[in-house]
């Protein structure tokens, strides 16, 4: 079933290029039972979660650092402090979609609650860690559920929560990006909350690649496989300026401004941006899309 609202991308199997370097077979099956590990012992995660905040939110980073880094993949952050140091009231952080790697990234950051296609939900071992984080589950094939789920999400932004959504709604391959879609934009406004852009990018030495992205006729074990066979991938998470509350009158106005601040990022930019700081300055308004 699809209707007007269904977000759809135009990669495929051809937006995955390259011959990057690979690890050897041994590697290869090392990082799968390691992160196989990892993943079995998110169940310890419970026990963190009746620990204060500040030690129950540290807890939750390390590991999803530790299943991150257990697929080969290091994380390289900027302006970080911008993220952490969010007062304890509730923010939108809002995201371009590349991956399954995206949710492991940004909770390595800032573990919050994130907005997922309803599939999800039913992936083996990793489906089941994601439910557990407090996602928020999406049926984007029934639009008659789409209020419901903006209302829960505003209850959760008033209440204080971090709630993250791939604003994209799709994913994309990483190289090019899609419009924001303005729908869940309207729990920000309803709750009176700050939006927080995001922006994800996966690297291989100095290049961007698009070997981890999930898109075409991909399933998620080939995915996977794809992953743990890279050699000195890199995901970048780039923490932009807030958007107060107020900035926009209308969820399509708040969307766009968002969409506009992650665009104002080209390659070359991402490329000489610090990896400290809390910053970032655009050397042109050149969009990744047109």
């Amino acid at each position: 079933m699809s209707h007007a609202w269904m977000p759809a991308s135009p990669c495929g199997d051809g937006c995955v290029s390259g011959t990057p370097g690979q690890v050897s077979a041994f590697r290869q099956t090392w990082r799968a039972v390691t992160a196989l590990t990892a993943l079995l012992c998110g169940v310890w995660i419970a026990v963190a979660l009746l620990l204060p905040a500040r030690q129950r939110e540290s807890a939750i980073r390390l590991w999803f650092h530790a299943v991150l880094r257990a697929f080969g993949v290091r994380l390289r952050v900027h302006g970080a402090r911008k993220f952490q140091e969010i007062p304890k009231r509730g923010v939108l952080v809002v995201s371009n979609h590349v991956s399954w790697l995206d949710e492991l990234a940004i909770d390595s950051v800032q573990p919050i609650r994130l907005v997922a296609k309803k599939d999800i939900k039913s992936w083996p071992v990793l489906g089941r860690i994601i439910t557990a984080a407090g996602t928020v589950y999406l049926d984007r094939e029934k639009l008659r559920e789409l209020p419901q789920a903006v209302n829960e999400l505003a209850t959760s932004l008033r209440n204080g929560s971090a709630v993250g959504i791939h604003a994209e709604g799709t994913t994309w391959c990483g190289m090019a990006s899609g419009h924001y879609k303005p729908a869940l934009f309207q729990a920000a406004l309803d709750a009176g909350v700050p939006v927080r852009p995001i922006v994800l990018r996966y690297r291989i030495g100095d290049h961007l690649t698009t070997q981890p992205a999930f898109i075409g006729s991909d399933t998620l074990v080939d995915s996977i496989r794809r992953v743990l066979r890279i050699r000195d991938l890199v995901v970048e998470v780039h923490v932009l300026d807030e958007i107060a509350p107020g900035r926009a009158a209308t969820r399509r106005e708040l969307a766009k401004l968002a969409e506009e601040q992650s665009n104002r990022l080209t390659s070359t930019e991402l490329e000489l941006a610090p990896s400290t700081g809390d910053s970032h300055r655009a050397r042109s308004i050149t969009p990744l899309v047109a």
